[in-house]
Formats: structure tokens, C-alpha cells, sequence
């Protein structure tokens, strides 16, 4: 539970400005979340066994070490204690040969983008909304120098640092806070966003702090759910869409592009649009709740349970 290690390597490069205030954010974080079901993880995360891999792999998907690294019961200990992190939504994870089959393919999101964005060599990069961390350890893989992903959410925390146990990478790092907590750091040459828009309540102010965090000139990725119409087109839900409760906004993609124009971006591109798939997003052995086929209308598939459009996803590429 230290960051120390954090503000070391970002006191020695072009995040130094970031601590005047991130240590008293944290240190407040802990304060309030060092107890209960939090506690407990953080119990299990010291109980996983220290293996020394074979090999790391975050360049074709994130896998670590091999089975033959560890004996049997090492094996069977790692997957009990993995388990107790459940569920595990992005992924997917493969850890001296247990494969933790999240709920999300998210090897699938980044094959879609990847081809379409600047390349990463070299890059300070921010994921916003980062989940358990898959993307980050891609984001490495494809050669950035230095990689943050932020998420409030305990459980997301607690999977990163149960991979980050096996990876041990210090270049990448998850921070537990929420985008409302960043400052205008301006350092990051790459920011990425991806399905978090349409959990905020304020879209326009969520945009102008993505620009934020980007150098002059740096590049956003963002990800979005939408909805098919023109640049005045915007679905509000009612309380639910696909059973989500904190669901806002789902603009099309011409009023995406209008939002982005608006914040002061610039070369604006859709580089793909998607309906999710069921063998994209659907129910494993790891998650343990519902998944995208219990979301949908069982007599019609391109409706949501409550008869809003399926959900279809868009990656828009920007320039600050």
C-alpha cells in the first residue's frame, strides 16, 4: 500500500509536479479505505506465492511465467487466491498458466485501435477509467516509457496490484482516484478514455479534463458508447440502460465529434464503430454476475433489456 515507490520515479521526470499534491491525496485515500473487505484483499495480495517467471509477455496479451515455473500446489494456491478477487472484468490474464477468463476481452478493444493510434515508443501515457489494468500493461508493451492508469474503484486496485505481483514493472502504476482529482498536469503525450464518458454526469466537463492532461499537440483516445443520428442526436436513459444505473449520455457520433470540437480539439477522427458481441462481453468462471446476454432484450438482440438500442461502441482519435 506504498506509493513511495510512485513519487520516486515520477520526483526524476516530467510528472515531478504532480506532488505537491498527489501525496496528501493518497495518504487521505488510505485513510478512509484501510478497512473491511479492502483490508482483507490487501491480506490475500500478501499471500500470493513469489515465483520467479520464465518469461513476461505484455506485447501479444499480458501473460507471466509458465505453469512448469511453479510445483502444483503453488498452482492450485494461485488460483483459490485469485479467485477471491473476483469478479474480474478486463482481461484477459494468463499467470504460470491459469488463465483468468474476465468477463471483457479486452484484447479485442485494442486490436481494434491499435492500429490507428501514434505510436506509444517512448511515451508518457494516461489511462483514465483504467479498470484492472489490462490496457496499461498493453500500453507498455507496445514501448511506452512511462504509464498511469487511475480508477477509483477498490476491487480494480487490488487486480492490478495482484498482476503487478508477477509483472513487477515499475514503469506502469494504477493509482486509486478519480479524474476530478487530477490537476492540470499538461505532461502526458498520450491520454486514453475508454467507457468512461457515459458514467459521468457532465460530459463537456469530463472532456475539458482530458484535454488537461495532454501536452500541446497530444493525442486522446476515447471510447465511447453512441447511438445512431445526427450531431443534435443524444440519448438521456431513464434510471437504467442495459441494467447500469449511472448511465447519462449517449451522444451519436456527429455530436461526439461537435462535444470534442467544442473543448478545442483538433483533428477529430472515428477510426471504428461496434456493436458489442456476445463473445466479447459474456459470463465466465471468474466473474460470477451477470453479463451482456442477460443486458439484452431475450426476443431482440439489438435492444437492451429495457429497449434502448444494443450497446455500440465508437473510438474517436483527437488531437489537444
Amino acid at each position: 500500500m506504498s506509493f513511495n515507490k510512485f513519487y520516486q520515479e515520477i520526483a526524476q521526470n516530467r510528472l515531478n509536479h504532480w506532488l505537491d499534491v498527489l501525496p496528501a491525496q493518497l495518504t487521505q485515500w488510505k485513510k478512509e479505505h484501510l478497512h473491511g473487505e479492502f483490508a482483507q484483499w490487501q491480506k490475500t495480495l500478501a499471500a500470493l506465492p513469489k515465483t520467479t517467471p520464465s518469461v513476461i509477455n505484455i506485447s501479444d496479451g499480458v501473460s507471466v511465467g509458465k505453469k512448469e515455473d511453479i510445483s502444483e500446489g503453488e498452482y492450485k494456491r494461485l488460483e483459490n487466491l485469485l479467485k477471491k478477487f473476483k469478479p474480474w472484468r478486463k482481461g484477459p490474464y494468463h499467470i504460470h498458466g491459469l488463465h483468468i477468463d474476465t468477463e471483457w476481452r479486452s484484447d479485442f478493444k485494442w486490436d481494434r485501435l491499435k492500429e490507428h493510434i501514434s505510436p506509444l515508443k517512448n511515451k508518457y501515457v494516461l489511462d483514465i477509467g483504467c479498470g484492472s489494468g489490462y490496457h496499461l500493461w498493453r500500453m507498455r508493451g507496445e514501448g511506452a516509457k512511462f504509464v498511469v492508469g487511475i480508477d477509483p474503484t477498490q476491487l480494480f486496485f487490488t487486480q492490478f496490484n495482484a498482476i503487478q505481483h508477477f509483472v513487477n514493472d515499475s514503469k506502469v502504476n494504477l493509482l486509486p482516484l478519480g479524474v476530478e482529482q487530477l490537476p492540470e498536469l499538461h505532461a502526458f503525450d498520450t491520454v486514453f478514455a475508454m467507457g468512461v464518458l457515459y458514467h459521468r454526469r457532465s460530459p463537456i466537463d469530463f472532456i475539458y479534463q482530458l484535454k488537461a492532461q495532454l501536452v500541446k499537440g497530444g493525442e486522446l483516445v476515447l471510447e465511447t458508447l453512441v447511438v445512431d443520428g445526427d450531431d443534435n442526436t443524444i440519448l438521456v436513459p431513464g434510471e437504467r440502460y442495459a441494467k447500469m444505473r449511472n448511465v447519462w449520455f449517449l451522444p451519436s457520433c456527429d455530436a461526439m465529434c461537435a462535444w470534442l470540437s467544442r473543448c478545442g480539439f483538433k483533428n477529430i477522427r472515428i477510426v471504428n464503430t461496434d456493436i458489442t458481441a456476445l463473445d466479447e462481453q459474456r459470463k465466465t468462471d471468474w466473474i460470477d454476475t451477470e453479463s451482456l446476454a442477460d443486458f439484452l432484450d431475450p426476443n431482440d438482440s439489438s435492444k437492451t433489456i429495457e429497449g434502448y438500442p444494443a450497446p455500440k461502441r465508437a473510438i474517436f482519435i483527437a488531437n489537444s
